[in-house]
């Protein structure tokens, strides 16, 4: 892992850009710690840039909370190169769209293969950042539901995921969702006009843990409240400090 630029932000906590091998990141760590830091994987529904302005500013308020919190550009998302699949998934995704035709197996196409590159991508990113001094366990992971459904099945060093219940979750993760047995907590935008919510709260039933807790709140896709992350700090305090 190489860092490639770093800035001090005014709450202390430290911005670092990273390149480990093609997989570009960013890492915030906070200001100052007696011990090394909790770990906290956060990444932005259906594989959008890490720089996007809404995870940057999540990314920052949870540092300053006492976590270190890493960002990555999976494959095929931010710059890195394109599939011509995933390019010809997207355009006839627009396409149906426009037409207001069945957009589910289109999803399919192209949300799949994002969560199985991504996957590998983000373990290898979590052996390189729990090398580093000042970043300790446990681990928890926030954001993009389809990629923390695998990443908290597979992954033994995950110990507390936060989902955001907004993106298409691929019919293997769905299956998955039985083998997710850590602490879990779940945002679901109850107007979220591309995620019907019946949809949502099947996936929620569907979870194997036994400690998972569902907070849904009126409003559209981006309107979840400020407060919701003040929650998500006490549900990974409890479990990962």
């Amino acid at each position: 892992m190489q860092f490639t630029s770093e800035q001090r932000l005014d709450d202390g906590v430290l911005e670092r850009e990273f390149i480990l091998g093609e997989i570009p990141g960013t890492l915030w760590t906070p200001g100052s710690a007696a011990a090394p830091a909790p770990l906290i994987l956060m990444a932005h529904n259906n594989g959008l840039p890490k720089s996007q302005a809404r995870l940057v500013a999540r990314g920052r308020h949870t540092a300053a909370y006492g976590y270190a919190v890493a960002t990555i550009d999976a494959a095929e998302c931010g710059d890195r190169p394109r599939s011509a699949a995933a390019e010809q998934a997207r355009a006839d995704l627009r396409r149906a769209m426009q037409a207001g035709e069945p957009v589910a197996e289109i999803f399919e196409s192209l949300v799949g293969p994002l969560v199985e590159k991504a996957v590998p991508e983000w373990r290898t990113t979590l052996d390189a950042l729990l090398a580093l001094p000042g970043i300790g366990g446990p681990v928890g992971y926030s954001g993009w539901m389809a990629l923390g459904i695998r990443l908290a099945a597979v992954e033994p060093r995950i110990a507390a995921a936060g989902f955001f219940a907004g993106g298409y979750v691929p019919r293997a993760q769905r299956e998955e969702a039985r083998q997710v047995t850590v602490p879990l907590l779940m945002l679901l935008q109850w107007d979220d006009e591309g995620n019907p919510r019946q949809r949502a709260l099947d996936l929620f039933d569907a979870f194997g843990t036994k400690e998972k807790t569902l907070h849904a709140n009126l409003g559209g896709h981006t309107g979840t409240p400020w407060f919701e992350g003040e929650d998500a700090s006490r549900f990974f305090g409890r479990h990962l400090k």
